[in-house]
């Protein structure tokens, strides 16, 4: 069914303040899967409704691998969000994606390993597709935004994900380019399992901030290093937003991924644990009515 646009966007690293949204409004939004990375601020750009969540809470408080991304994406589906843009710092594993420069990712490797990387679980099981985990008409629309805004910006790139909060060793930075990764970040997993599984399109914006570490005579990463890049990117990446809000269509039209748990539900109706099924009532309630 078509509708209205409603984008929730996950605010990276530098992006703690959000965007300058019209008539804004802070929300506390409650999530059975505990507490989200901070309130919610919604508004509007350009007309089309959109609501900010920064990754990190307040202050950057949270580190990459404690952050509640089950309950983040989880009260972003409860706030009637539609969409999702995440924007990140991120750092280069090619040559060709100099700091400064923005990629939109369009693939992941995902090494994380100590974080909740599903809604499902015992009691109900579901299995959905991941093959392409970005959507390709939030992509495209967010790569024409940044061509308008006259940025850098790449068409695709694979982002590796690990746990941090380390930065990467030399020999890991080598190796994760031969796997083919063009990126590396600490958050974009398990936020891009999530969203699916919410049925919520999500494409991300990186801003690359460093050449992570496996350039032969560079010196090791410095965290003031990269916030000092994305400082000077942070007018430009809201700029990019705010084209983006202006650029889309009136009407929003539908999309696959709205109906991406149609056939992914595996537990028979009459062993599912009715505990579990509440808790899922936002992500997943269209399918377990």
């Amino acid at each position: 069914m078509s509708g209205q646009w409603h984008i929730g966007v996950i605010g990276g690293s530098g992006l703690a303040a959000g965007l300058a949204l019209d008539d804004s409004q802070v929300i506390e939004v409650t999530s059975p899967f505990g507490l989200p990375s901070a309130a919610i601020t919604t508004g509007t750009l350009a007309g089309v409704r959109f609501t900010f969540l920064p990754r990190h809470g307040e202050g950057h408080a949270i580190p990459p691998s404690q952050v509640n991304y089950r309950a983040n994406i989880d009260v972003l589906k409860r706030s009637g969000v539609t969409d999702v843009i995440a924007l990140s710092a991120i750092g280069s594993l090619s040559s060709a994606m100099a700091p400064g420069s923005f990629v939109a990712v369009d693939q992941f490797i995902d090494r994380t390993t100590a974080r909740d990387a599903s809604f499902f679980g015992p009691g109900l099981v579901a299995h959905v597709s991941l093959a392409d985990p970005v959507c390709p008409r939030l992509r495209d629309g967010l790569v024409a935004a940044a061509q308008a805004e006259e940025a850098q910006v790449h068409d695709g790139g694979c982002y590796v994900a690990i746990d941090g909060p380390q930065f990467s060793t030399r020999a890991e930075s080598r190796l994760y380019q031969t796997w083919g990764g063009d990126v590396i970040g600490m958050t974009g997993m398990p936020e891009a399992r999530l969203a699916r599984e919410a049925e919520l399109p999500y494409a991300m914006l990186g801003m690359v901030t460093d050449y992570d570490s496996w350039r032969a005579g560079d010196a090791g990463i410095e965290a003031s290093n990269v916030v000092a890049v994305m400082e000077r990117n942070v007018a430009l990446a809201r700029r990019v937003i705010e084209r983006l809000a202006a650029s889309l269509p009136g009407t929003r039209s539908p999309s696959p991924i709205d109906a991406a748990l149609g056939n992914a539900i595996m537990t028979a109706p009459g062993a599912r644990d009715p505990v579990v099924v509440a808790k899922l009532q936002a992500v997943a309630g269209r399918v377990l009515k």
